[in-house]
């Protein structure tokens, strides 16, 4: 039982930094690190468990993450080429494309440098491995947390929704993508009702873009009231450019109305995570909730929140993967 100490001690770590705050990325290194010190005690355990546990153990450990690997570079050049034929070849949507192909790419550079021979590229490859297993590594735990963050409901009653912006089409039309986090607020709105709570105030935040019409936030008011939300249960916070300044404006105009208030901020699924982390930092008291997106819009733009929220953390990301060219080259000049 020694061998799961230290998965349960990653645990005990994960529960208590959850509890104290659900909008840590650490909870997300916590709950990776969990699992990765639960598979290797397993490992540790294969020589004394049945013959069909250790089989599944080993199935788990080693086949399935190789074939899940090329399952998923298949599926995301599938998803990035709708991406392209749906939503153009900007570069942002072609990050689930890139992935894809990466997948392949590497492991198509593993076994030419398997039948080269070479003790250099041998270094090389094995640098490069460890590059990949470390941002691997990284984005499963964001991928796995922002789905546990996902699940998330929040019970009692709220003072106010916040409904995060985005661009508009034409200029002042609320396109698919935001009209959805729309709704997700107003179901919020007329379920606190129904359970017979005070109604909360529902928080267009978003400003006017360079090639929009009129600010986000009226276009959203303007959406929701339409849809029969009451204009006197709708504000408008329409001086925001980004997430920051929408959390940060959102929380100024919340704390006038209401120091104690409590809030939720409403946006895509495939953000929510990283805007509570935005909301923590901006000391906004409340959960994030995600609303529904077009399935095939999901990976590229998960992908793409990844990358922010590594960027966003790369003195400790770079200083690590700096670490690792450093291992690595080290290792390939004593063989040489």
């Amino acid at each position: 039982m020694v061998a799961f100490a230290l998965a349960a001690l990653f645990f005990l770590f994960f529960c208590l930094s959850a509890r104290k705050d659900r909008r840590r990325f650490r909870n997300a290194v916590l709950l990776g690190l969990t699992l990765t010190a639960l598979s290797f005690a397993l490992l540790l355990q294969v020589a004394v468990l049945p013959h069909w546990v250790s089989l599944t153990v080993l199935l788990f450990v080693f086949a399935v993450p190789t074939l899940g690997a090329l399952v998923l570079g298949v599926f995301l050049i599938g998803n990035g080429v709708t991406m392209v034929r749906k939503e153009g070849g900007r570069p942002a949507n072609l990050l689930s494309l890139l992935a894809g192909l990466g997948i392949f790419a590497m492991a198509a550079l593993l076994v030419v440098v398997r039948v080269q021979g070479s003790r250099l590229l041998d270094g090389m490859a094995a640098t490069l491995t460890l590059l990949v297993v470390y941002v691997s590594f990284t984005f499963l735990c964001f991928l796995g947390y922002a789905f546990l963050y996902g699940r998330i409901k929040v019970r009692g009653d709220v003072d106010h929704v916040v409904l995060l912006g985005a661009g508009l089409v034409g200029g002042d039309q609320v396109p698919p993508l935001l009209a959805s986090r729309l709704r997700k607020g107003r179901e919020i709105y007329e379920a606190q009702l129904a359970r017979g709570g005070r109604p909360p105030v529902l928080l267009a935040s978003g400003g006017k873009g360079s090639d929009e019409k009129v600010a986000e936030a009226r276009a959203m008011a303007d959406w929701l009231i339409e849809r029969g939300v009451p204009r006197e249960h709708v504000v408008v916070e329409d001086r925001s450019t980004t997430t920051e300044e929408n959390m940060r404006f959102s929380r100024e105009l919340m704390e006038a109305d209401d120091p104690g208030y409590r809030c939720v901020v409403v946006t895509n699924d495939f953000h929510a995570f990283r805007a509570a982390m935005m909301a923590r930092k901006a000391g906004v008291n409340g959960q994030v909730l995600g609303s529904p997106t077009a399935r095939y819009y999901w990976p590229s733009a998960t992908i793409r929140e990844f990358v922010a929220v590594f960027w966003e953390h790369r003195a400790v990301n770079l200083g690590i993967c700096a670490a690792l060219v450093a291992l690595g080259t080290l290792a390939t000049a004593g063989t040489l």
